[in-house]
């Protein structure tokens, strides 16, 4: 599981490049489907992600301001240090509260640590996604989504 968390890391950090073609008003430009923006889009990412795992740690959620992230530099910089934070609980033995259930404010739901770990990964995937038909709708090339043919260094490593 820890290589697609990785894979999720290396694609959005390749998404942050290619932002830097478009203006500031193109990434900020509503868009249909998704979340809204591109830049948007990678924000809500990284919050979502960094909201579950502070709920896996039962740790109180820290809302993030996008108005604080409006460029890609900021948003890509929050992305960093976020990704420091939540790549030292991953490298912890994950197998020993796998299956510990956990309780998060926005939801009434109860989910085992082993669910959010699935459902943050498939969360970012999906909105790759929507920012691959972005990229397409401005006929441009979305960043290569294989999973295969990636080189993933160690969770410990960031």
């Amino acid at each position: 599981m820890l290589n697609f968390f990785e894979y999720n890391w290396q694609v959005r950090d390749e998404w942050f490049d290619w932002c830097y073609q478009l203006s500031i008003e193109e990434l900020k430009k509503e868009r249909t489907g998704g979340v809204g923006s591109i830049l948007y889009t990678l924000f809500h990412i990284i919050d979502v992600e960094y909201s579950w795992f502070r709920g896996i740690q039962g740790k109180e959620d820290i809302v993030v301001e996008f108005a604080d992230y409006d460029t890609p530099e900021k948003v890509k910089a929050l992305s960093d240090r976020l990704r420091n934070e939540i790549a030292e609980f991953l490298s912890k033995d994950i197998d020993e509260f796998k299956n510990k259930v956990v309780y998060v404010p926005w939801d009434e739901n109860k989910y085992t640590v082993e669910e959010i770990l699935h459902h943050i990964i498939a969360h970012e995937i999906h909105h790759i996604g929507q920012l691959s038909i972005w990229s397409r709708e401005l006929e441009l090339n979305p960043v290569p989504a294989n999973f295969i043919g990636r080189r993933f260094n160690s969770i410990h490593s960031y």
